[in-house]
């Protein structure tokens, strides 16, 4: 990642980090946004609502999605908000700005099939190279490494970037339980059935020690240079996971944490015991996979009833 080269950037990521304590995978993010931004505007120190408006018509133009938009309209106003607090701007130029309006579109979710089929398929990908395990000790670590995080993602819901974060110490096997740094550095306690245990058991306590060395740390995953496995390879491992699967459109490890979220519920979970799970700030956030689920049943009544 570019590193900020504007003064205001670099205050500004300095506050997200001391501060705010956000995520190092968020302030990236941040300042991916802002340094686009800054480009355009040539500069941030004289920012005005006329060039965030045009910075947001070129990219809307270009394509870019409406979730990905509001993404970035959100980081033009958490720094254009911090900015006027500390006088660095004269006004808040993002105070007038909207957001791109919501679409109904909702996330690809699979179907219970789909998973059984996803976890078989990384399962059997591991058997295969215990078999060549002596010759190939670090594609039989990566195997095991990958079994893991699928059946993590899915077992627990948890976030791509809650997983990169995961320590070592994370873990609580006894209980079942994981020890998740959610967004706003926010820690809740989330539990995982049997696959997931014996999956991170076979990973900690047999894999890791593969790939891991002395500068390693804590981290739970690794990848194969033994540092924290970053969450760009996490998405790589999900993506082709279930792009071989030929059977669903659902990518990345959000469509697993749509689909645990999904079937929880689906199996008659509580909605504010899954919010608690997923670590949503607010219970409207949850209430979207009630409307999956709605959905589900609507599409299989239709399907299904002789007078539909």
């Amino acid at each position: 990642m570019d590193e900020p080269t504007d003064p205001l950037l670099e205050e500004f990521v300095a506050h997200l980090r001391h501060q705010r304590r956000l995520s190092e995978h968020t302030v990236r993010g941040y300042t991916s946004d802002l340094l686009q931004l800054s480009a355009h505007s040539h500069g941030l120190a004289n920012l005005r609502l006329a060039s965030l408006r045009t910075w947001l018509a070129d990219l809307h133009a270009a394509g870019l999605a409406r979730s990905t938009l509001n993404r970035k309209t959100a980081s033009a106003r958490a720094f254009t908000g911090w900015a006027h607090k500390r006088g660095h701007l004269n006004e808040d130029p993002a105070v007038r700005l909207r957001s791109a309006p919501r679409g109904n579109h909702l996330p690809d979710v699979l179907q219970a099939g789909h998973v059984q089929e996803l976890t078989k398929a990384a399962q059997h990908l591991r058997e295969a190279y215990e078999r060549i395990r002596e010759s190939d000790p670090v594609g039989w670590a990566v195997a095991v490494r990958d079994e893991a995080i699928i059946e993590v993602l899915y077992a627990t819901g948890i976030r791509a970037s809650e997983l990169v974060g995961l320590d070592l110490g994370s873990v609580e096997p006894q209980r079942r339980m994981l020890r998740v740094l959610g967004k706003g550095r926010k820690e809740r306690m989330v539990p995982f059935g049997i696959p997931a245990e014996k999956a991170l058991h076979r990973w900690s306590h047999e894999a890791r020690q593969v790939l891991a060395h002395q500068d390693s740390g804590m981290a739970l995953f690794v990848g194969r240079r033994g540092a924290r496995i970053d969450v760009r390879v996490v998405r790589r491992v999900v993506d082709a996971s279930l792009a071989a699967l030929g059977t669903t459109a659902a990518r990345g490890p959000h469509a697993l944490r749509h689909s645990a979220a999904t079937h929880l519920l689906d199996g008659g979970a509580d909605l504010r015991t899954v919010q608690e799970m997923l670590g949503h700030a607010s219970l409207s956030t949850t209430q979207v996979y009630t409307h999956i689920s709605v959905d589900r049943l609507t599409k299989a009544y239709a399907q299904a009833h002789p007078r539909a």
